[in-house]
């Protein structure tokens, strides 16, 4: 096992837009951005699930 640098830092900003709300059931649906800061990456989900498997990713890849 290869130790990393313990000062690299990745940071994510995790904005949530209401998208729509169904009128029979009152759930709500959500645009999820994930900006990777570091990189200045932009990505949309439409469920938080997505959005954590892609930062995973992310980090595993750092």
């Amino acid at each position: 096992m290869e130790l990393m640098d313990s000062n690299q830092i990745v940071s994510f900003v995790v904005r949530f837009q209401l998208a729509a709300v169904e009128k029979e059931t009152g759930r709500r649906q959500w645009r999820i951005k994930v900006t990777h800061v570091q990189e200045e990456r932009e990505t949309l989900f439409e469920s938080l699930g997505e959005a954590m498997n892609y930062i995973a990713k992310m980090i595993e890849d750092v």
